[in-house]
């Protein structure tokens, strides 16, 4: 996890130089590693609660820190700060979906010592996300039969989300990157904030034949 987070930071860092194709390497680095972590937690049987954590808050030092570096190297702070929304909303929206169709609560074990550090950092970055997903989702189906709530998280679009995560996010910025202009990223992430408006806030009719209303 250190390493994937150092190598995400240390591609910010290129990024911002203008060393634009070791920038996109280190990223794919970044995605490698990434990957890489919780298969050998598993396969070791060594997954820890501080991982997970560790993990999500790397993560997202990684994406400030890109984003920090797309702003200065390309002289535009504010659509950089943009893009970092964008992109954390998607996240969020990609992981909390995809959690609520399995129907996994998030479940907040009893932690100790940097394990309880951590997890107080993730419920101020990400706990009002994800609550705030759920209470939305909760506000969609209130009252809805059963029918409507398998709708709701229908397989489609959950599969659709799931390739908004961020393994494609960061192999897109790699290429914009790597061709020379990484500030299209933030078009393509307004791109998929329609689409995720599409999917998950329009009424569920124009997309489920009206079980919703």
């Amino acid at each position: 996890v250190l390493a994937s987070g150092a190598a995400g930071v240390a591609g910010a860092i290129e990024l911002a130089r203008g060393q634009l194709v070791v920038a996109a390497l280190l990223i794919q680095l970044k995605t490698v590693l990434d990957n890489a972590d919780g298969q050998l937690a598993r396969l070791s049987g060594r997954v820890t609660l501080l991982g997970r954590y560790l993990d999500s808050e790397c993560d997202l030092v990684v994406d400030a820190a890109l984003f920090a570096g797309l702003g200065w190297y390309a002289h535009a702070p504010a659509a950089a700060l943009l893009g970092f929304a964008m992109l954390t909303a998607v996240l969020s929206v990609n992981f909390n979906l995809e959690r609520l169709y399995r129907g996994a609560p998030v479940s907040v074990p009893e932690a100790h010592g940097l394990t309880l550090v951590l997890q107080r950092v993730y419920a101020y970055a990400y706990g009002w996300q994800d609550e705030l997903i759920e209470r939305f989702v909760e506000s969609r189906l209130r009252g809805a039969s059963d029918e409507a709530r398998s709708a709701y998280h229908d397989r489609p679009t959950v599969a659709v989300l799931a390739n908004l995560g961020m393994t494609p996010q960061l192999a897109a910025f790699g290429v914009c990157i790597a061709v020379g202009h990484p500030l299209a990223f933030v078009w393509v992430l307004a791109g998929q904030v329609a689409l995720v408006v599409l999917l998950v806030l329009l009424p569920e009719k124009l997309r489920n034949g009206g079980v919703l209303r």
